[in-house]
């Protein structure tokens, strides 16, 4: 696979591990596949004061990330960087791939439901689509004012309808310290967000997150995606990657796609944009032999 990549003011890297440690040190790397990266890059540190050095990039690396998203506005407009017009679409697209999902995994039988909206920002995801099908949604968000936005916008609203559909709890924490509370959630919402994390962290956080869900339970990560290996973003500090890049990580994080489909409708000039359903577990093999596959193959949505 090709995980070169550039910065957003043009500049090439020949691999995402090299990347990565001059961004965050070569400790904090993650190699997304041993025919780029060398043994070297991702070595261990050789001393103390290579570790600490490696750790000083890292919180550098989160620090300035939340520093930007501080300083943008606490609505629609603002955490979709001044791309409102995207949120009915985007809804629509969740709506019709969560759907199928829940009835495929939970079936017709009653079930209290539980998600964990990750990088939550105002609770816009949370507000217009996960209260639809959940009982309780949890959100988390590292930039407090978001947080506070969501929890006031969110607070109190509730259907009646048999059983309360509300947002319960609110955590300021970043994801790479996240760790969400064991078997809780059946469904795990991760939109727009991973990119701020390192390929470590995304792992970690995966590893971590496994624990909190149900049986049958699965994650939805839906994020922009690159043609080729990734894009760095310096003014954000993100990172958006490819494709093929994010099914390296899946495979190191003990993931398996269970369902893939491309958003539509989204401006032409955006990346495109694709939702993964992932679980825990290898999909059944089928008595013909073949792995089942997802109905909808994955291409890159140019309009």
């Amino acid at each position: 696979m090709d995980s070169r990549g550039f910065d957003s003011t043009g500049r090439e890297f020949s691999s995402a591990t090299e990347m990565w440690a001059e961004e965050v040190g070569a400790t904090t790397s993650v190699a997304v596949s041993a025919e780029v990266a060398s043994p070297a890059a991702a070595a261990a540190p050789s001393n103390g004061d290579a570790a600490a050095a490696g750790e000083g990039k890292r919180k550098e690396w989160y620090s300035k990330g939340i520093a930007y998203w501080q300083g943008v506005e606490a609505s629609t407009e603002g955490v979709l960087g001044g791309y409102g017009c995207v949120n009915d679409a985007d809804v629509k697209g969740s709506d019709a791939f969560l759907r199928p999902l829940l009835a495929e995994r939970f079936g017709a039988a009653k079930r209290h439901l539980v998600a964990l909206d990750c990088g939550s920002g105002i609770g816009r995801v949370t507000k217009n689509l996960l209260l639809r099908h959940f009982n309780e949604v949890d959100l988390v968000e590292p930039v407090s004012h978001f947080l506070e936005a969501a929890r006031e916008n969110l607070t109190g609203r509730m259907d009646v309808e048999q059983d309360t559909h509300k947002a319960a709890n609110f955590y300021c924490i970043p994801l790479q310290d996240f760790t969400p509370e064991e078997g809780r959630y059946d469904v795990i919402w991760i939109q727009w967000c991973i990119g701020q994390l390192t390929d470590d962290d995304f792992v970690s956080f995966f590893n971590r997150a496994k624990v909190g869900l149900k049986p049958d339970g699965f994650f939805v990560l839906k994020e922009n995606i690159a043609r080729n290996g990734f894009v760095l973003d310096k003014e954000d500090n993100s990172v958006t990657r490819s494709d093929a890049y994010f099914r390296e990580l899946f495979k190191k994080s003990g993931l398996y796609i269970h369902n893939i489909k491309n958003q539509k409708e989204l401006p032409e000039e955006l990346f495109a944009v694709k939702m993964y359903a992932l679980v825990t577990s290898e999909p059944k093999i089928q008595k013909s032999g073949k792995r089942r596959r997802p109905k909808n193959s994955p291409r890159v949505i140019h309009s």
